[in-house]
């Protein structure tokens, strides 16, 4: 019986090597841009990832005055804080937040269409 047991293979888990990359002190921290689909041409741009450290509250004022459109913060549960923007300005908020040296460029990931 013995013999039969050390022939068995082990369990593989293909996941073991990306939980052991979250779990590593050299993660990434990416800031996503996401667009959401409202009604018509009505979109929404959301920022989320943020480090916790920075003001929510003057990079929406900023962005609202530098790109002519309203916005707010919003608190959710699961993401934490999210910016939300009226509008598709996925490629303005990526390139604001690189020249005002909140997130570097590889750290922003753009979703949408």
């Amino acid at each position: 019986m013995s013999e039969f047991d050390t022939n068995i293979p082990t369990a593989f888990d293909p996941f073991a090597e990306a939980n052991a990359e979250d779990s590593g002190a050299g993660t990434k921290e990416y800031v996503h841009v996401r667009i959401q689909q409202r009604n018509g041409r009505k979109s929404l741009t959301t920022v989320q990832g943020l480090k916790k450290e920075y003001s929510y509250s003057k990079i929406l004022k900023d962005l609202k005055k530098e790109f002519c459109c309203n916005g707010t913060v919003v608190q959710d549960p699961e993401l934490g804080q999210v910016i939300q923007l009226q509008g598709d300005q996925r490629k303005n908020v990526s390139t604001f937040l690189v020249q005002a040296g909140i997130v570097k460029k590889d750290n922003i990931k753009i979703h949408g269409f």
